[in-house]
């Protein structure tokens, strides 16, 4: 060999070394069930079934449909279901659990939480809860301020649990349980023999705090608990007022959570504090709400934290569960969490450390108008990835779909403040987008651990905020009053509410009864808290009114106004739309995105949904928002329903994003799918809910498969 052949050898051998170390990602093994809520504890949304592929996806048909039988007008059904040992849990929207032959979706029992009675709530949910050791085999879901236990063969409650089969989520922290609400829709994750939980609570005061609780398996006894908001003594405790602790709530994990079994780390993300939008009773940086936790899951100990939104008054809260990922960084492969946000970011730390792995920037924000409320100075955002979502509403995005539209959305947006995403709510009103909804929401993030690309689905809707006074609740007082106090924020002043989320009021008398009425402010209802503390004349009084319109006296109790009273509220959930209901601005209205986590860049990007009155007329591909997330398959494909208007069930090229088959839902399937094998045969099945933003309900769970 001549001198300069053996020089070039050996550049040639030594350029080749990063390589030759670099990790290489290769196909998981493990993803063929669905026993756990998304998929797996680290919430990928992954199965490596790839018996459905690229080739054949378009032959896909319906292998079983099952309805639930308890859609009502409104309802909604968001579940995703467990299957394990051939057989499918889910729920139904009345709250009934069910067991069906997940090949045939033929019923082998359903567990009936209010045994029969009279059961019109509405119930958003979102997965149940599984474990077993040996033949001992449990479902754990929530039904108001109920966890139960339920036998995953029999379908009846463990009785060993708690009291009969199930434990009081209001009990054990540190409030009267006769004046909080609590219940969980998001379910909990399983680390050994701990029952790890957030809680839902009322977003407005009195609210119960967000702690995080691990419970025994077997008996439902309080194992630990960590405080969200923090008690004397604790990490965070000066970033709130002194006595914060007693009176102030949320803080919680309502979005579900993620489990690294391995390293016994459990990934926590948390909401704002309550009330959502004004803080003055609550000064202060206000940890540990709007953050991502990661704690021991066997002793609830702190190991690190990032906090999103420091003193949040938009509603920000982390909305889904984090997703447990591995991301390259100078040839290796590095355990990494990513967590995707409503404001249409995302954010990407080392899963030990919590070391951030893409540059992370605190902005200076302007302050708030409003009489005693203080904002932070600064808030993080992330500089890479780009946002999925875009961050401000401009006059030139108004949406010109006729002149008369066009004419009263430019006078509508030139009376609102703007000012970006951390824009202060104010008196006037102030555009927040993305809106209250997302960015991305509580179906969270797809994960493909074969090419390190994650795949999240997002909302573009503006949404105009309004500061409000507070009316006060003197000694004497009366129905209309202690609605427009106590209800109004969510329900509005008309009483026409923002349906689903808050429903109208309107002639709610014709629809129950004043005993029904009285009951649901007394104890409270899904997202609203109880309202208890009005008295017995004063919720008298409130549904008299809401029954027959009549203002009725009554004598409030006496006593200075609670610790948690604010002086203000807001004037409700208002989209900006155009009178026919339409957003009033330009499109996409919805996205679905695909990004390389390696390098921070998109892969692909999509409007995601459309109306389906507005593409008969040529208006297509404008997007929609949408609820639910993907999973990502070995086959090469995403599949996702989640367009809220058109009701398709969506499987696109994961690679590339193009359209590979659709099929039309018997109602919108605003869950996410699950994906499962049964004696060789591969089934994806959706839960078909619909409801929101006044969609048909439905109540049905549809499985496809190949034909056999």
């Amino acid at each position: 060999m001549k001198a300069y052949d053996f020089r070039k050898a050996i550049i040639t051998l030594l350029l080749a070394v990063p390589f030759a170390w670099s990790q290489e990602r290769t196909a998981p093994v493990g993803y063929t069930e669905w026993k756990v809520y998304h998929g797996s504890p680290e919430s990928i949304h992954y199965s490596n079934l790839n018996q459905i592929n690229r080739d054949n996806v378009h032959k896909l048909a319906v292998a079983w449909t099952f309805d639930t039988g308890d859609a009502f007008k409104g309802s909604e059904l968001q579940c995703n279901p467990v299957i394990a040992h051939g057989v499918l849990y889910a729920t139904s929207p009345k709250a009934r659990l069910f067991a069906l032959d997940a090949a045939t979706g033929k019923v082998r029992w359903i567990f009936d939480p209010y045994h029969g009675e009279k059961n019109s709530g509405l119930y958003r949910i979102r997965g149940i809860t599984y474990w077993e050791w040996g033949k001992d085999r449990r479902i754990f879901y929530a039904v108001r301020q109920y966890l139960y236990a339920i036998n995953a063969t029999t379908g009846k409650p463990v009785k060993s649990f708690g009291k009969d089969g199930r434990i009081d989520l209001r009990e054990g922290l540190g409030r009267n349980p006769e004046t909080v609400t609590v219940s969980i829709n998001t379910p909990g994750i399983i680390y050994k023999d701990l029952l790890i939980m957030g809680s839902l609570v009322s977003e407005d005061l009195p609210a119960a705090p967000g702690d995080i609780r691990a419970i025994d398996v077997r008996t439902g006894k309080l194992r630990w608990i960590f405080h969200t908001i923090p008690h004397p003594g604790e990490l965070g405790y000066e970033t709130w007022p002194k006595d914060a602790w007693t009176y102030i709530g949320g803080a919680n994990n309502w979005a579900g959570m993620s489990l690294d079994e391995k390293r016994g780390l459990v990934f926590v993300p948390t909401g704002s504090a309550a009330f959502d939008f004004y803080g003055g009773n609550r000064i202060g940086d206000n940890l540990f709400a709007n953050t991502l936790l990661a704690l021991k899951a066997e002793t609830g100990e702190r190991v690190w934290h990032f906090q999103g939104v420091r003193h949040d008054t938009w509603d920000r809260d982390f909305p889904a569960p984090p997703t447990l990922v591995t991301v390259r960084r100078d040839g290796r492969l590095i355990d990494a969490v990513a967590q995707p946000t409503k404001s249409g970011h995302l954010y990407v730390f080392e899963r030990e450390t919590g070391k951030p792995l893409f540059p992370i920037e605190y902005r200076k924000v302007p302050p708030s108008q409003v009489e005693g409320e203080v904002l932070a100075e600064t808030q993080p955002l992330p500089l890479k990835p780009a946002p999925f979502a875009r961050q401000e509403f401009t006059r030139d995005m108004i949406m010109r779909r006729t002149p008369e539209t066009y004419g009263a959305l430019l006078d509508w947006f030139d009376k609102v403040q703007n000012g970006g995403q951390f824009n202060p709510l104010s008196y006037r009103g102030s555009f927040i987008f993305p809106g209250c909804d997302g960015g991305a929401e509580w179906g969270g993030a797809a994960f493909d651990p074969e090419t390190g690309v994650i795949y999240v689905n997002s909302n573009e809707m503006v949404f105009v905020m309004k500061i409000a006074e507070r009316p006060v609740i003197g000694q004497r007082s009366t129905g209309r009053r202690a609605y427009a106090s106590q209800c109004a924020s969510c329900h509005r002043e008309d009483m026409k509410g923002t349906p689903p989320e808050f429903p109208s009021l309107v002639k709610i008398g014709e629809k129950l009864s004043q005993a029904e009425i009285a009951r649901i402010i007394r104890e409270g209802r899904g997202r609203m808290p109880n309202f208890s503390h009005l008295g017995t004349d004063g919720i008298a009084a409130v549904t008299q009114f809401l029954s027959t319109g009549e203002d009725k006296e009554y004598t409030a109790p006496a006593g200075p106004l609670p610790a948690y009273w604010t002086k203000y509220t807001f004037g409700g959930y208002n989209k900006f739309l155009d009178k026919d209901g339409y957003p009033g601005f330009v499109p996409p209205w919805g996205t679905l995105n695909a990004i390389n986590l390696d390098t921070g860049e998109y892969v692909w990007k999509i409007p995601f949904g459309e109306f389906p009155e507005l593409a008969a007329k040529g208006l297509t591909n404008t997007g929609s928002e949408n609820y639910g997330g993907a999973i990502v398959t070995a086959g090469g494909l995403l599949f996702i329903g989640a367009t809220d208007h058109d009701r398709k069930f969506h499987a696109f090229d994961k690679l590339t994003g193009k359209l590979l088959w659709e099929a039309t839902l018997p109602a919108a399937g605003n869950a996410t799918p699950a994906m499962y094998e049964i004696k060789g045969r591969q089934y994806i099945v959706i839960a078909a809910g619909g409801g929101k933003w006044g969609e048909p309900s439905g109540g049905s769970y549809v499985a496809f498969a190949l034909p056999k």
